[in-house]
């Protein structure tokens, strides 16, 4: 990976720093991170002050009431953390079927799961911050207590929720989203000034209890009213029992490189699955048809796989170890053709999420995700805390037979991934890219940009993405190559030019040298992406 531009069509050069660096989707959660760097914390700190900060500053993709997943790189060890929080004990397929729904709704109380934002952030802090909780989480206290200014990307994004919101959350339940996210009645534009007292006060409380108000105190009480009220599933038994859990990061070897996933329930396998297969191909150009036709087969039958095994760890029929051999990457090679093949998992559909990465001048690094899942979450406010609930149950079945079939207590398929890369040993540096199903996808092409074809962190961001779709369709930005596009049909792709690039995921990417320790960061073009150094 080269510190040089390489000559294709990057936007901006990287950036380049040594004593530590923050990379987001929002410039005022990004500064954040630094100002915790510079006071003394480590990349953890930083991490869990810009995730907070993010709560505040881009609502629409993340929030207390979410999901998240760390790698973090500590004195030479990566470290897994899986902050997904389960069902209800008190759901079931029966129950949603007797409610009228033939498969899982996107709003309302039904998909809401077990949040583990919280408790992640208070694992985290707990066994690796340098600083207190309380100081980590000033920053967004203070966002959330006086208000910030909504940039660009975060208005635009803000009014098609608003506007989705407006035609389909009908009933008391959701009144709550309104009173907090168009206080007006109206969402707020670009320039324009929200704040949000209730959700400072609700990350002051989690900040001096260390999450323990979230789950087993006032927080949780005021939660579970809140469900009572709706007659919804969640009850205080199932936030008493959760907590964010360790877990052994998985990985697969690709040209002299580790790269490195969050285990099921988790997609990062799908990722993991289609670079086994295509490390048994040679790529020497990026802007080649022939690559690009093998990329999107793999692709292909890594989804495939994934869609058709990965849930609850508990509950998966087939080993990670078995997905992940070299025999069944071999024949899964052996299946891909010189024309495009008809795959078997359903539709893949949008999501909201945000990804960061941190490094300070110590080595340290960290690979963070979190998310509300779909168009802002589930609708669900919960009154006076600010807290803006999760609709990631969405993803389960409600098909017995199912692999992802919906259960009590179960962890469902999920798609926010954060990524790492190690080689020999030493931390290379995190990396992602949010959005949905998208992950996966984007994951292969910004590692295979930078392994492949030598691309520093920001080339590798900003070079156009393809994004498979189903069956033989496949979808690219408006800035890919027109004779790649003609080449990829002729091989029998369903080819569509996307008009706007909001579908291809946002990325943050850190390396670091290991001998000299500086860093090399890329930043998202497609949002309001920065990175913060010193």
């Amino acid at each position: 990976m080269s510190l040089y531009t390489y000559p294709y069509r990057s936007q901006r050069m990287a950036t380049v720093a040594r004593n530590g660096m923050v990379a987001t989707s929002q410039p005022l959660a990004a500064q954040a991170g630094l100002d915790i760097l510079k006071k003394g914390g480590n990349a953890v700190d930083a991490a869990i002050a810009t995730a907070a900060c993010l709560t505040v500053v881009e609502p629409t993709s993340n929030g207390i009431g979410g999901d998240s997943f760390a790698l973090v790189w500590m004195k030479d060890k990566l470290y897994g953390l899986n902050g997904n929080g389960p069902a209800p004990q008190s759901i079931s397929i029966e129950k949603v079927k007797q409610l009228g729904y033939e498969t899982m709704p996107i709003n309302g109380w039904i998909p809401v799961t077990v949040p583990g934002v919280p408790s992640a952030w208070a694992e985290l802090s707990k066994r690796f911050g340098k600083l207190s909780l309380t100081e980590v989480l000033e920053p967004a206290i203070n966002y959330a207590q006086n208000g910030f200014p909504l940039s660009p990307t975060l208005a635009k994004y803000w009014n098609e929720a608003y506007r989705k919101n407006k035609s389909r959350l009908q009933g008391s339940e959701f009144e709550e989203w309104f009173k907090v996210f168009a206080p007006d009645g109206k969402a707020p534009q670009a320039g324009e000034m929200w704040k949000a007292e209730d959700h400072a006060n609700t990350l002051a409380e989690i900040a001096e209890t260390n999450a323990e108000s979230f789950y087993r105190g006032a927080l949780a009480d005021q939660i579970i009213a809140a469900s009572q009220a709706a007659s919804g599933f969640l009850a205080k038994k199932d936030l008493e029992a959760y907590k964010a859990e360790w877990v052994d990061p998985i990985s697969v070897h690709y040209r002299g490189y580790d790269v490195w996933e969050i285990p099921p329930s988790g997609q990062g396998i799908v990722a993991l699955m289609a670079l086994n297969i295509l490390k048994g191909y040679e790529f020497t150009h990026r802007e080649d048809a022939g690559s690009l036709h093998l990329q999107l087969e793999a692709m292909k039958q890594a989804f495939t796989d994934g869609k058709a095994y990965i849930t609850d760890p508990a509950n998966m029929t087939v080993n990670v170890a078995d997905l992940l051999s070299e025999e069944y990457a071999e024949k899964n090679r052996a299946k891909i053709t010189a024309e495009a093949r008809m795959p078997a998992p359903g539709t893949l559909p949008k999501g909201g999420t945000v990804y960061l990465a941190t490094a300070d001048g110590d080595g340290n690094m960290v690979s963070f995700i979190q998310s509300n899942y779909m168009d802002f979450g589930s609708g669900i406010v919960v009154p006076g805390t600010g807290i803006n609930l999760q609709n990631r149950g969405h993803d389960f079945s409600l098909d017995p037979t199912h692999e992802n079939a919906l259960a009590p207590g179960k962890k469902t398929y999920h798609t926010i991934i954060p990524g790492f890369l190690t080689k020999d040993g030493q931390a290379v540096g995190p990396f992602g890219v949010m959005g949905g199903y998208m992950q996966p996808q984007g994951h292969v092409q910004v590692v295979m940009n930078m392994i492949d074809f030598n691309l520093n962190p920001q080339a590798a961001l900003d070079a156009p993405r393809w994004r498979w779709l189903e069956d033989k369709s496949v979808e690219v930005e408006h800035t890919f190559p027109n004779h790649l596009v003609k080449e990829l049909a002729s091989r029998g792709h369903e080819m569509k030019i996307a008009v706007e690039s909001e579908s291809f995921g946002r990325g943050q990417i850190i390396t670091r040298n290991p001998e000299s320790g500086v860093l090399i960061g890329g930043t998202e073009p497609r949002t309001d992406g920065t990175i913060a150094s010193w």
